[in-house]
């Protein structure tokens, strides 16, 4: 099932002996455009301290009353390396917060969890505590490809001959978390039309200039099915919308459908 990044905002994270905090933010990567941590504001309780929280550590949410639990305990997330969740987050401040948590690298293997598709699969995976393939950041530098998805709403939507509105919100598919599409709002333009734009017909971001290139034409866009968050959008209307955009689905099996 999709559901909207902007609502796991304030979601309680429980560890199995208490609750730890809150849902502040969400980082993602945007090569396979996942979301690899939650952000979570433990207030008081660890001194106003933000930690990361990998979905490979979640067990079943409970979408209704707004709570994900941890498979760990409190101890164990008080006790977590440090990171400032409000600077660029390197790789190796990754690959220590991976190892101490006993999980494994996500960006090694054909999957998009790395050695599988979902990340509650992956609980007893052998860690990969080798350095990683791609080329180690400098002293100080983020992971160009970690980023937090509070920082890319309001980017600006350009098409292939002009803007067109700017990101709102996010969609993620909350088995796999990955995000399926980034919700952009055309109100300037369309008169609060809502549309969809999936990751793989993005061709560029520039976090210079907050704007984001799609390989669409302003009239496909215009003319492509509206979205609705207050309305239920189901699987009927996403295959409507790949066609429209004569697009692939990612849900596809058949290699005769599109």
């Amino acid at each position: 099932m999709l559901r909207p990044v902007n609502d796991l905002k304030g979601y309680a994270l429980l560890a199995t002996n208490g609750p730890i905090g809150h849902v502040v933010d969400v980082l993602f990567d945007d090569r396979h455009w996942a979301i690899r941590y939650l952000v979570v504001d433990t207030g008081t309780w660890l001194a106003d301290r933000r930690v990361l929280i990998s979905p490979m550590s979640l067990g079943h949410p409970d979408w209704m009353l707004q709570q994900l639990p941890v498979a760990m305990t409190k101890e164990r997330v008080e006790r977590s390396p440090d990171v400032d969740t409000r600077q660029p987050v390197s790789r190796q401040h990754e690959l220590e917060q991976l190892a101490y948590y006993g999980h494994p690298v996500y960006w090694e293997g054909t999957e998009l969890w790395g050695m599988g598709a979902y990340p509650g699969l992956l609980a007893g995976t052998p860690v990969a505590t080798r350095v990683p393939v791609e080329p180690a950041p400098v002293a100080g530098a983020g992971n160009s490809h970690l980023h937090s998805c509070e920082a890319l709403v309001g980017y600006q939507i350009l098409a292939t001959d002009g803007d067109l509105g700017h990101v709102e919100n996010f969609l993620v598919e909350d088995e796999t978390w990955a995000i399926r599409y980034l919700v952009v709002n055309t109100s300037n333009w369309w008169g609060g039309h809502h549309v969809l734009i999936a990751p793989p017909w993005v061709e560029t971001m520039s976090w210079a200039d907050s704007t984001v290139s799609v390989d669409l034409t302003r009239a496909a866009i215009k003319s492509a099915p509206p979205y609705d968050a207050a309305a239920l959008f189901d699987r009927q209307q996403e295959a409507a919308m790949h066609e429209h955009y004569g697009r692939s689905r990612y849900w596809s099996v058949d290699p005769t459908e599109k």
